[in-house]
C-alpha cells in the first residue's frame, strides 16, 4: 500500500522578497488566482535553484516537478549536496511550508524531526513538551503517559526532564526529540540530518531504533543524510535530488553507486570551474596535486609510500596580515566516512607561505580503495574557501607486509605498521 505519494510538487521562492516587491504585481497576482482562478502567473517564471552560480532572474525553483511513491514500510534515503532541495521536500511533508504547485497524499500520522529543537517550546521542561508533541500528534494523555518512561529511557535526559529546553544543549534535544518523534507511533517518521548533531553512541542508538520502526512495527521512513554508511544501512530504496529535481531514484545500492559515480565525474573538474565553494574569497585554491618521494605527479600510491600534496593558491593581502589563519584536508571514502585529517594549524597559527602550501606524509597507511580529497581555508575562524571531493587518491596495498597476505577489506581504514615479537 502507498504511504505517501508526491504529485508535480513544486516549490518557488523569491530572493530576498516575501511578496513581488509592488503593490501593482501583488493585485495582478491575487486577482488572477482568487477572482479568474488562474494559476499564479509568477509560477511561469524562474530559474533552477543552483546556488552556486549566479542567475538572471529572482524567481527561484527549489524544488520542481517532484513525482515519486513511497510503499508502506519503506525506508527511504533522500540524499544531495547542500542547497539541492532535500529539506524543502521534507518541509512541504511535514506542512512545515505548502508547495507552489502539486499535491501530496500521506496516509497516517507524521512525526518530524527537521531540525534541532523542531516542536519544542523553550520555556516548557522536557515533560512538557513531550505531552504537547503527543498532543499535536492527536495522542490522548493516557496514550503519551503509556510511553513516557520508554521516550525518557532513550532519551538518556531523565535527569533533566523536569528542566526547561532552553537550558539543554543541542545534543540533549535532538536526543528528546527523535525519542519523542520516535515513540509516539507515527505510520511516518521524516528525519533531517539532525542525527549529526548526536554522538556516535546515540547515531547507532537512532539507527537501530528506525530499523526496528519500519522493520518490526511497518512504518515508513523518510531520512536525508550525507552519511552514505548510514543511508546505506537503514534504506532500502533512494533518490538524488540534484537542483531541484530528481535526479536519479532506485534501490539504494545503485543511487549511492550514482551518487559516487557523480563524485568521480567532479573530481576530473578543473578547480576553476568549480564554483559551488563557500568563504569570502580572501584566498582562492587554484590548483592540487599529489607528489610522490622523488615530486612524481600521480594519483595511485602503494600502502608506505611517501605522500606529498601540494596546495596552490592566490590570496589578498589581507589574508596574510590575519593573526590566525589554517589550510585543512580531509580525506573521506567513497561513503562520506572521515579517514584522516590534516591541518596547518597543528603546527603554526598562521600561513605566511605565499602562494603554495606542501604536506608530507612519510609513509601513507590507509588500507586500499578510492578516497576523497577536502580542502578547507579558514582565517580567525571565518570560511575563506571550501572545496569537497575534487580529487581521487587510489591506494594500492601492494603486498605491504612482504607476506602475500592481505588484511580483510571489513577491518577498519588503517593499515598498522606493526611486528610478531
Amino acid at each position: 500500500m502507498t504511504a505517501i505519494e508526491f504529485n508535480n510538487i513544486s516549490k518557488q521562492y523569491r530572493l530576498g522578497l516575501v511578496s513581488t516587491n509592488t503593490l501593482s504585481h501583488d493585485l495582478k497576482r491575487w486577482y488572477a488566482m482568487n477572482i479568474q482562478g488562474k494559476e499564479d502567473p509568477y509560477l511561469k517564471i524562474g530559474e533552477v535553484n543552483d546556488r552556486a552560480h549566479k542567475g538572471q532572474s529572482d524567481y527561484v525553483w527549489a524544488l520542481k516537478d517532484i513525482n515519486f511513491k513511497v510503499e508502506q514500510g519503506d525506508v527511504l534515503g533522500i540524499i544531495g549536496k547542500n542547497g539541492a532541495g532535500k529539506s524543502t521536500l521534507l518541509k512541504i511533508l511535514s506542512k512545515v511550508t505548502t508547495p507552489s504547485t502539486g499535491t501530496i497524499k500521506a496516509r497516517g500520522r507524521i512525526a518530524s524531526l527537521l531540525e534541532v529543537g523542531t516542536g519544542f517550546h523553550p520555556e516548557m521542561t522536557g515533560r512538557e513538551n513531550i505531552y504537547m508533541n503527543g498532543a499535536i500528534m492527536g495522542m490522548t494523555k493516557a496514550e503519551i503517559t503509556r510511553r513516557f518512561d520508554e521516550i525518557v529511557d532513550f532519551s538518556g535526559v531523565e535527569r533533566y526532564i523536569d528542566t526547561p529546553a532552553k537550558r539543554y544543549s543541542s545534543g540533549m534535544t535532538v536526543r528528546l526529540g527523535f525519542a519523542i518523534a520516535a515513540h509516539l507511533e507515527p505510520e511516518i517518521l521524516v528525519v533531517d540530518e539532525v542525527l549529526a548533531v548526536g554522538d556516535a553512541e546515540f547515531q547507532k542508538k537512532a539507527i537501530g531504533k528506525m530499523q526496528d520502526v519500519s522493520k518490526g512495527e511497518g512504518r515508513t521512513v523518510l531520512f536525508v543524510s550525507h552519511n552514505m554508511t548510514a543511508v546505506k544501512n537503514l534504506c532500502n530504496n533512494g533518490i538524488i535530488l540534484e537542483n531541484g529535481s530528481i535526479a536519479f531514484s532506485g534501490s539504494i545500492n545503485n543511487v549511492i553507486n550514482k551518487y559516487i559515480l557523480n563524485q568521480e565525474n567532479r573530481s576530473n573538474l578543473s578547480l576553476s570551474t568549480i564554483n559551488d565553494r563557500e568563504g569570502n574569497g580572501f584566498l582562492r585554491v587554484m590548483d592540487v596535486c599529489f607528489l610522490d618521494s622523488e615530486n612524481r605527479n600521480k594519483n595511485t600510491f602503494n600502502v608506505g609510500e611517501t605522500l606529498k600534496i601540494m596546495i596552490s593558491f592566490k590570496a589578498k593581502d589581507v589574508f596574510y596580515e590575519n593573526p590566525e589563519s589554517r589550510i585543512d584536508i580531509g580525506f573521506n571514502d567513497l561513503l562520506g566516512n572521515r579517514v584522516m585529517w590534516l591541518s596547518t594549524g597543528i603546527f603554526k597559527n598562521r600561513i605566511s607561505e605565499k602562494d603554495k602550501v606542501i604536506f608530507e606524509i612519510s609513509e601513507i597507511l590507509l588500507m586500499e580503495g578510492v578516497y576523497n580529497l577536502n580542502i578547507s581555508c579558514s582565517s580567525n575562524g571565518i570560511a575563506i574557501d571550501s572545496l569537497k571531493n575534487i580529487m581521487q587518491l587510489t591506494v594500492l596495498f601492494n603486498d605491504y607486509y612482504k607476506t602475500g597476505r592481505s588484511i580483510p577489506t571489513n577491518q577498519g581504514n588503517l593499515v598498522p605498521k606493526f611486528e610478531i615479537l
